[in-house]
């Protein structure tokens, strides 16, 4: 969803309790339509994000750390030149509008005091963010709106900046709450929520929804069909909003499916038990999470979309190989009936001559004494028809061996690449990406690329955890690095543990050297270590999940292993819950 004026006005609270009167220390541009804020007060360090992307746009404190381009753009260096060192004076909201006003003290290039103004507009495709002079006019903006966009509204350099078109909506904060009522009854044959959204200000569907089951316990009543005593309850929790909005109200982040769908900052009632609200601490880090797991989702896609696609060309020709390999090898099991019937043609060669081209013989195999029809070739000396059938026998018996070899080296092409689209969906970063590309140039399974000039980065670290008992477990990034994390930094006593017959990533409890306590590991432990390889792995989303745990010196790759791929014995089974939150919680920052 997107944020609405109420959640606005509610964010615009918690950011100037966070930096109001903080300076602009750094600004930093990401992506294309976001734009961070380092900014810097007394004991204090914030980053405020502003994105005016049209899935996405907000405006709230991070923590999360981001990628920034090797050149930052021109508008970057732009504002950088006219914020760093500006102090944030003040934030206006336009009634209960999807837009923030926010004022910063600056001086321009002759040392004159002036204000800049940052105008955050959150309407979807529409949003912007837009740098304002003293004057009011405008000095950029991340996008630019020229006559051919639109000829209602331009935002482009030097033209004079206006608010969006106000909308004849009540405004909670200003309006009796029995007067937005009134206007809602006045809707006629309307579903309540619609209606709702046409007369107030700054509400979304999720707002509307909920004012509509909290008054009548649906979510889809229809305004002509209220009794007085719906009407009285709509009345008492629109006044209960307006108190909300005049507080500070409660984050809340509604998940479906362990997915996040909605957001809003009250507890919703309306989805029942089909749904999940988590309450958070603060809008900002609500915010943070949602649109975090969202879009960095995305994003990877995005950056993977050629590694994707290759991947699952690949996936579909080598199940197809597959198949066509499966139903020739069903074929080789026939085999036997080639060398019966050689050996009962050898076995009757008394009363066979050449030019037969066809023989009814005892079949001592079956245990009945019935007879087979044995075709002959008229061409061949019966002895000669003996040796095609053999020579088909083993023909068939050489096929299977083949297939055989074939077909466990066609599943295990398909095993690795289902790893490695296991690893792209987890990828949380560039670097990630580009390790796991590598790996698959290494593989010849893509086509290599030019080398990059300069210093490449170093190769990432496993992801580090720290169970409850003081245990470090490790956990694999790629197949290159589970290799290398399980057949070479780890100690025979550590312990390894993988998701059962499902793509994951190789986790270690280490339990030697001073980064742990040096002994076999509590049950709690391994525990916990099974539910970070349930998590790290395609099982992610599921409910219970088995993982194997063995100690490492029970691990070995067999000779011409794909990365990552591993045989392991006397291991013993665990049926955990993937618990994100339990991730988040023991990972070293």
């Amino acid at each position: 969803m997107a944020l609405d004026g109420a959640m606005l006005h509610l964010i615009r609270k918690e950011i100037e309790e966070g930096v109001l009167g903080a300076k602009v220390d750094k600004v930093f541009q990401p992506s294309r339509e976001t734009l961070i804020l380092a900014m810097r007060g007394k004991n204090m360090n914030r980053k405020l994000l502003l994105s005016a992307s049209a899935n996405s746009a907000r405006i709230h404190f991070t923590e999360r750390a981001v990628e920034n381009p090797a050149q930052p753009p021109m508008l970057c260096m732009l504002m950088r030149k006219r914020l760093c060192g500006a102090r944030l004076s003040a934030i206006e909201q336009p009634g209960l509008e999807r837009v923030l006003l926010l004022k910063f003290d600056a001086h321009n290039e002759l040392g004159d005091e002036i204000t800049l103004t940052i105008a955050v507009e959150i309407m979807g495709r529409h949003s912007n963010l837009i740098l304002i002079d003293e004057r009011g006019l405008v000095i950029d903006s991340v996008k630019r709106i020229d006559s051919e966009l639109s000829s209602l509204r331009l935002i482009l350099p030097g033209i004079q900046y206006e608010l969006p078109p106000a909308q004849d909506k009540c405004n909670l904060m200003e309006s009796r709450p029995e007067e937005a009522a009134e206007r809602v009854f006045y809707c006629k044959g309307q579903r309540l929520d619609k209606a709702l959204m046409s007369v107030i200000q700054g509400i979304s569907p999720v707002v509307a929804r909920e004012l509509a089951y909290r008054a009548t316990g649906f979510t889809d009543s229809v305004t002509d069909s209220l009794s007085d005593a719906q009407r009285e309850k709509l009345c008492f929790h629109l006044n209960a909003l307006r108190e909300t909005l005049n507080g500070r109200g409660e984050p809340n982040l509604i998940a479906v499916n362990g997915k996040p769908t909605d957001f809003t900052f009250f507890y919703p009632r309306q989805y029942g038990a089909s749904a999940v609200s988590s309450t958070y601490r603060d809008y900002s880090s609500m915010l943070d999470e949602y649109y975090f797991r969202r879009d960095l989702n995305d994003r990877m896609k995005s950056k993977a979309q050629d590694i994707l696609k290759l991947l699952a060309n690949s996936s579909a020709r080598i199940a197809k190989k597959l198949d066509i390999q499966r139903a020739e090898l069903e074929k080789c099991a026939e085999r036997e009936q080639y060398r019966k019937k050689g050996d009962l043609i050898n076995a009757n060669l008394h009363q066979l001559q050449k030019g037969d081209l066809l023989v009814e013989v005892l079949d001592y195999y079956s245990e009945d004494g019935a007879t087979v029809c044995i075709l002959l070739d008229p061409l061949l000396t019966p002895a000669q028809n003996a040796q095609k059938y053999y020579r088909e026998y083993r023909k068939l018996q050489a096929a299977e061996q083949h297939l055989t070899g074939l077909i466990e080296q066609g599943k295990a092409e398909l095993a690795y690449i289902d790893s490695v689209l296991d690893l792209l969906s987890r990828a949380e970063s560039e670097r990630e990406l580009g390790e796991i590309r590598q790996e698959l140039m290494d593989e010849g399974i893509i086509r290599r690329r030019k080398a990059a000039q300069g210093k490449q980065p170093p190769k990432l670290p496993p992801l580090r955890f720290r169970s409850d008992d003081g245990f470090l477990i490790l956990v694999g990034r790629n197949n290159r690095q589970n290799d290398n994390l399980t057949l070479r930094e780890s100690r025979k006593q550590d312990v390894w543990l993988h998701t059962l017959n499902i793509p994951g990533s190789h986790t270690v409890i280490v339990c030697h050297g001073d980064q742990s306590p040096g002994e076999k590991p509590p049950a709690r432990t391994i525990e916990q270590a099974a539910q970070l390889a349930a998590y790290y792995s395609g099982a992610r989303e599921s409910g219970l999940v088995p993982v194997d745990y063995t100690l490492i010196r029970d691990v070995s790759k067999p000779r011409g292993a794909k990365p990552g791929m591993v045989i392991y014995t006397h291991q013993s089974t665990l049926y955990v819950h993937p618990d994100e939150a339990l991730a988040e919680r023991l990972r070293e920052k």
